[in-house]
């Protein structure tokens, strides 16, 4: 990996940890003004879609929740991806929370900007623990 590639995926690793930030803080605009215009996010729960939709069904589902950063791993290959490792502790406006870890890869345009995203986690536990708290 040369160096320009290694300060590349530093930059992306900031991109990824400002997403986080934001992600914990529930603010859909400021989440949303990471992604290009026609990004595309994949949720276990909720498959394919757009930035602005599917932040806003994660706020109005959630209370103030807490994500703990384990790892963020920038492609050794020179390739815009970065994938993070975090706990989820996701608290519902309801008043149930689940916690669980969870691996989102980023794929990022040549300005920093997200253009996908895949939400890995396993949904089972989450599903009998508060049900589908997106419907």
């Amino acid at each position: 990996m040369t160096q320009q590639q290694q300060n590349a995926g530093l930059a992306l690793a900031e991109r990824v940890r400002s997403y986080l930030k934001e992600l914990e803080r529930g603010d859909a605009a400021g989440i949303c003004s990471l992604f290009t215009p026609h990004a595309q996010i994949h949720s276990p729960f909720l498959g394919w879609m757009e930035p602005a939709p599917f932040f806003e069904k994660v706020v109005a589902a959630s209370g103030q929740s807490t994500i703990t950063p384990i790892d963020i791993c920038a492609s050794v290959d020179g390739n815009r991806r970065v994938a993070a490792y975090f706990i989820y502790d996701w608290k519902l406006k309801d008043g149930s929370t689940a916690k669980f870890e969870c691996v989102d890869v980023f794929e990022f345009d040549a300005d920093g900007l997200i253009e996908k995203i895949v939400i890995v986690y396993d949904t089972h536990p989450i599903r009998a623990t508060v049900g589908d708290k997106y419907a």
